[in-house]
């Protein structure tokens, strides 16, 4: 009875820091004014598309090693240094503006975010094993996604009164301040490493190899060799990759509508809505089989495809219902990697999942321009959704298995898929 009732104080100390942390994590006040700083600074659309190249390629190259690092050395200490390189980077853009500041800003932004994907899963999901309360994994993503978002709400809602009164410098003082508090709340993070599971084949590491290099190899192995975690580190990318990169377009699409440029954002609240909701989902969501989430996908496909091609503001209720479905299924594809991952290089596994989602986003904006440049955004919405019908129906003609296995004390090769 002691164990139990330690536990709960545990998690629920877990939990809070998670969502402080998330929130504080996107209480970015930049967010929304960012673009502006850089034209106001004199740079060109090509300038200001160059540095989102930079941002995505310190991301992607940085993410597979910042998770090995996360397993050699500490994954709380990373979550600490990834909102400190944010906030330098931050600092950079209001105390020198110019092309070169707001580069390695981006740079250092991208790090940081490299540093902490990866990590912070595997943290949680290591931490609530500890407590066995495995299975609680989804409740916790959910709402830590739902804390992110409302730290991003929260920032498009100061940005315009502080940029009022203070400008640029105040807006990226507020920013600074908020990544400060993020890593300050970091340092609360509980960690324990877990010890190698029982029978864990892991070849003798070379004594003059440095730690980051045989957690790299490890995780990568593990990936290689178990199926079950291969394919649930392909599925992240499959289900997270589309409707990610698609977010970037809802406001053309919403202006397609022919609703006044004022009435776009309310059409986006229903979509930041719809995403908060299906963060919420993720425990129920955790009771679906494979044909339960395959028909998941796909109500969400044909969802955002008819909000899409009825080209009329009312559409967006479906686009926001789509929306949620599509958040609740990244969530759920998230907690199954972590389920199937056995071996103590988990945050390594994680982060190769994050680098396929980035460098498949990519690959969604390239194909997004081809299409809406030659059919419109409508067309391009409805043509991007194919891939989530290919992937129901693989999932809803396997033999019919429970999504997510939070209990581990079920064997990794139970049959379950």
């Amino acid at each position: 009875m002691f164990i139990v009732s330690a536990r709960v104080p545990a998690e629920r100390r877990l939990a809070a820091t998670l969502y402080a942390y998330a929130f504080l994590t996107d209480l970015v006040l930049l967010y929304p004014v960012y673009a502006l700083l850089f034209a106001d600074t004199g740079l060109s659309v090509g300038q200001i598309s160059s540095l989102f190249v930079l941002w995505s390629a310190a991301g992607i190259l940085l993410e597979v090693p910042s998770g090995a690092w996360a397993d050699a050395v500490s994954r709380r200490l990373l979550l600490c240094l990834a909102p400190l390189l944010a906030a330098a980077g931050f600092a950079l853009w209001v105390l020198v503006p110019s092309y070169p500041a707001f580069a390695v800003g981006f740079l250092l932004w991208g790090a940081g975010g490299a540093l902490r994907s990866g990590a912070l899963e595997a943290l949680v999901w290591t931490e609530l094993d500890r407590l066995g309360a495995a299975g609680r994994y989804a409740r916790l993503t959910g709402r830590a996604k739902t804390a992110e978002l409302l730290g991003v709400v929260a920032a498009m809602g100061l940005a315009a009164p502080v940029l009022a009164v203070g400008g640029y410098p105040a807006v990226g003082a507020a920013s600074v301040a908020a990544c400060l508090a993020a890593a300050a709340v970091a340092t609360r993070f509980p960690e324990h490493r877990a010890p190698e599971p029982p029978g864990h084949d892991a070849a003798q590491p070379d004594p003059d190899e440095p730690g980051w290099w045989v957690s790299l190899r490890g995780g990568l192995a593990e990936a290689r060799a178990d199926r079950s975690v291969r394919a649930a580190l392909l599925l992240v990318p499959a289900v997270a990759a589309v409707w990610g990169g698609l977010d970037e377009y809802t406001p053309l699409l919403a202006r397609d509508t022919g609703i006044p440029a004022a009435g776009v954002p309310l059409l986006l609240l229903l979509v930041w809505a719809g995403t908060t909701v299906g963060g919420l989902l993720a425990p129920a969501g955790e009771r679906l089989t494979d044909r339960g989430f395959a028909a998941l996908l796909a109500g969400a496909a044909l969802a955002l495809a008819a909000g899409a091609l009825l080209r009329h503001p009312a559409g967006f209720v479906l686009v926001g219902v789509a929306f949620a479905a599509f958040q609740l299924a990244t969530v759920l594809a998230d907690v199954r990697l972590q389920a199937r991952i056995s071996g103590p290089d988990r945050a390594t596994v994680t982060s190769v999942a994050g680098m396929a989602t980035d460098l498949t986003i990519i690959a969604v904006y390239a194909a997004y321009g081809v299409v809406a440049g030659a059919a419109g955004n409508a067309v391009a919405f409805a043509v991007a959704v194919l891939p989530y019908l290919l992937l129901a129906g693989r999932l809803a003609t396997r033999r019919p298995a429970r999504w997510v296995r939070p209990n581990r004390s079920l064997p990794e090769n139970s049959g379950v898929s």
